[in-house]
């Protein structure tokens, strides 16, 4: 790693090239966007390899009966989805089309888990075709859809039961998801939780194996695991005096955080295992239950700092005594996170990683909105039209909430490694947005 000043936020094998520019897995960036255009993303191997290493190693280390899932939805794409496999995770998904990305993939089904809040009949029914492993509901028409599935298929499903704690992880309202007022999950607070466990342990077509939560991401705190955990696991103690729950498995779902920007730093992995494995044991010895396997869902931790996204520098605006606007060529289309959830990103100038940054710049998108900035009152150099800039800790839910607002097409993405480059997802056409259009004739 070089003294660039986002060294903690970019990639594990950023470095500068021969010519002074940030490259990324042994590959100048800039050379990168001359082959591959712009806006770019770029992944790197190495950075997501070791992720995956250190979350199987950290969590093995607290606790030897764990299994890390990695959660799909923060990059879905067969490329990913083999390392996932050949680093021994497993995968979540939330849809049927995660689930088709992983069949692309040939991921085991042994190895997979589905969530969401609202899975159709079809969905359910590829997953059980599928042979997936286990499905976690997340109301009681779920209960009620999967085991007329699972009937009809002649396949007892096993389950988990996604439940809300109640528990405020303080990240933002929109990605809180383990409060009371939220769509996810059976409520324990309101009794929800009891009903559902007493409804799908009577049905003969499901197995419940264990119970999950979700607080919520990014999580920057590590005590509202404990509490959480806690609070769930006192529960599990009472259902399995009231209705013999078996409690196998059990989840704490992700959350992970990453960094975003150099002051605001996540906890370690270690840290996030220790605080987990901690609150199991002590609660299953408070509680006299058994201690269940142990499944983690990181997402954003698995890909986040793996993945770049860059930019060209087009129009230019100041306004004096107020700020100056810098436009690129990407924007809310490709990463609406901050239109959406107020995040920050750092940004980096390819050309030159360690100029002096003496103008404070807004870098805005191209999109017709007020809103499309992508990084507001960051510190760079004078810039000029034609300069590349990267955001670091692009690589979890920028592609997978992408939209074509404005009719615009959404960029390639490529793999690098050890110098070599690989296109793993190409850049749409405008032949790709008219075809699902009727009537062009």
């Amino acid at each position: 790693m070089t003294n660039i000043p986002e060294a903690d936020l970019l990639p594990i094998t950023a470095s500068l090239s021969d010519d002074g520019r940030l490259a990324i897995g042994g590959c100048d960036v800039r050379k990168l966007v001359e082959e591959f255009g712009s806006p770019l993303y770029i992944y790197d191997e190495a950075t997501l390899r070791g992720m995956c290493r250190d979350f199987v190693g950290g969590f093995a280390d607290e606790y030897p009966r764990s299994h890390v899932e990695y959660s799909s939805k923060a990059f879905a794409n067969p490329a990913v989805a083999r390392i996932i496999e050949e680093e021994d995770l497993d995968m979540d998904v939330v849809t049927g089309g995660e689930l088709a990305v992983a069949m692309a993939a040939d991921f085991p089904a042994e190895r997979l888990n589905f969530h969401g809040n609202n899975k159709g009949r079809e969905e359910l029914e590829e997953a059980v075709r599928y042979g997936i492993a286990s499905i976690t509901l997340d109301s009681h028409h779920e209960i009620d859809l999967l085991s007329d599935v699972a009937r009809e298929s002649g396949v007892r499903q096993k389950v988990m039961l996604r439940l809300s704690p109640s528990v405020d992880p303080h990240t933002h309202m929109l990605t809180a998801t383990g409060i009371l007022d939220s769509k996810f999950g059976f409520s324990i607070e309101t009794g929800d939780a009891e009903h559902a466990v007493e409804q799908a342990l009577a049905q003969e077509w499901l197995e419940v194996e264990g119970l999950h939560f979700h607080l919520g991401s990014p999580i920057f705190e590590l005590e509202p695991y404990s509490e959480a955990i806690d609070y769930v696991l006192r529960f599990a103690a009472d259902m399995r005096d009231k209705y013999g729950l078996d409690l196998q498995r059990f989840s704490p779902g992700g959350g992970f955080a990453i960094g975003y920007v150099t002051d605001t730093l996540p906890p370690s992995i270690s840290a996030y295992a220790k605080e987990i494995a901690t609150a199991v044991r002590s609660g299953c010895d408070r509680y006299g239950l058994d201690e269940p396997e142990l499944t983690v869902e990181p997402g954003r931790a698995i890909v986040g700092r793996a993945g770049v996204a860059v930019y060209t520098v087009g129009g230019i605006k100041t306004i004096p005594g107020v700020r100056t606007y810098v436009s690129v060529d990407g924007g809310m289309g490709d990463n609406i996170r901050p239109a959406l959830y107020d995040s920050e990103y750092a940004v980096v100038p390819v050309d030159r990683p360690n100029a002096v940054r003496d103008v404070v710049t807004t870098v805005a998108g191209k999109y017709c909105e007020s809103g499309d900035v992508l990084a507001r009152d960051v510190e760079l150099p004078a810039l000029e039209p034609g300069e590349l800039l990267a955001l670091p800790a692009s690589g979890a839910y920028c592609l997978m909430m992408a939209s074509n607002y404005n009719m615009q097409t959404r960029p390639a993405v490529i793999l690098v490694n050890d110098g070599q480059s690989r296109l793993i997802r190409r850049r749409e056409t405008y032949a790709d947005l008219l075809a699902p259009s009727l009537d062009l004739d």
